[in-house]
């Protein structure tokens, strides 16, 4: 057999594991965010079994927990909103200009960026449910008016009727088999 034959098949095989089989990042972004999404409803379920003033307590403390816990090996996610509650959940500068295309319905499912460094953003919208208008609908009960205003003196995050765009969960990640940042 060919020397240069066999070398350069050589060559191919590990160009071929270096960079690995096919990617599919939407997928990816999604599996990511699942564990997320499903620990802070499971918290706002149990939150409002207590009552809606305790499950505020919930996005305010338990949500910034959970995406910090599952923030690890080079993958950062959150939550963000054209229309902010917390200003610690501001978006991270690849989603900002996007929020608008979301919010006017331009942005209809996931979005999926290729990043500097190898790495990807991935967002999905947060459609309003009913539950989600005790605290962000376009009439809230004067004590969770009065809670969120003093835990959000520049609360943005009202007058949302069921079906609206309330936000997107993100998450920044690089391919399994590239070195983390």
């Amino acid at each position: 057999m060919n020397t240069r034959l066999v070398l350069a098949a050589c060559v191919v095989a590990i160009c071929a594991a270096c960079t690995g089989p096919d990617f599919d990042a939407e997928a990816r972004g999604a599996e990511l965010l699942m564990p997320f999404k499903m620990n802070l409803k499971g918290a706002l379920v149990e939150g409002m079994s207590a009552g809606p003033v305790e499950a505020i307590d919930v996005c305010s403390v338990e949500a910034p927990t959970i995406a910090a816990a599952l923030s690890v090996d080079g993958v950062v996610m959150g939550r963000s909103s054209h229309k902010l509650r917390n200003p610690e959940n501001a978006p991270p500068s690849w989603l900002a200009s996007y929020l608008g295309e979301f919010a006017e319905g331009g942005q209809q499912g996931p979005l999926v960026l290729e990043l500097d460094n190898g790495r990807y953003g991935y967002a999905e919208p947060i459609a309003t449910q009913g539950m989600c208008l005790i605290c962000h609908g376009e009439k809230l009960a004067p004590e969770i008016a009065t809670r969120i205003g003093e835990a959000y003196p520049e609360d943005q995050a009202i007058g949302f009727r069921e079906g609206d765009l309330r936000g997107v969960f993100w998450v920044e990640f690089s391919k399994p088999w590239l070195s983390k940042p």
